[in-house]
């Protein structure tokens, strides 16, 4: 997933991203889209917008270092985790220490802005820890932590 990007005239520095240009990315998650608008593969560093169709759940993930999330639209619930219950609701923020989990779903549907320091570790049932690729965490993102 490449974001497309628009340098300024003259300026390296700025990077013009345009999310209406670009197309919604399935996650392996169903009802969980993404558009990738800043990825840093060296760091993991990560901005996206999550769009998660009513229903959606995005399953049991640990976040390695803190997350933001800003609800643009509709409601993320913690339906698992410390924070069983928590609502965070359109023009709300929520951020998340490092190591905190849970499970995230939105009921009604939902749109994000989410930043992650280090893409988060999803814990399989079968005790496996991937990334939201379904890549093995450890292999990819275990030298940046």
């Amino acid at each position: 997933m490449n974001a497309i990007t628009e340098e300024l005239d003259g300026d390296s520095h700025s990077h013009v991203v345009r999310p209406d240009s670009m197309e919604w990315r399935a996650t392996r998650f169903p009802g969980c889209e993404s558009k990738l608008l800043l990825f840093n593969k060296e760091t993991g560093l990560v901005t996206a917008l999550m769009r998660f169709q009513p229903g959606a759940v995005l399953p049991d993930h640990e976040h390695v270092k803190i997350e933001q999330t800003y609800v643009l639209e509709g409601v993320l619930v913690d339906t698992e985790g410390p924070a069983a219950g928590l609502e965070v609701r359109a023009g709300e923020f929520v951020w998340r220490e490092a190591g905190s989990r849970h499970v995230a779903a939105a009921p009604h549907g939902a749109l994000t802005l989410a930043m992650f320091q280090v893409p988060n570790k999803f814990h399989e049932t079968d005790g496996r820890i991937l990334d939201i690729s379904g890549d093995d965490w450890d292999l990819l993102w275990g030298a940046v932590r």
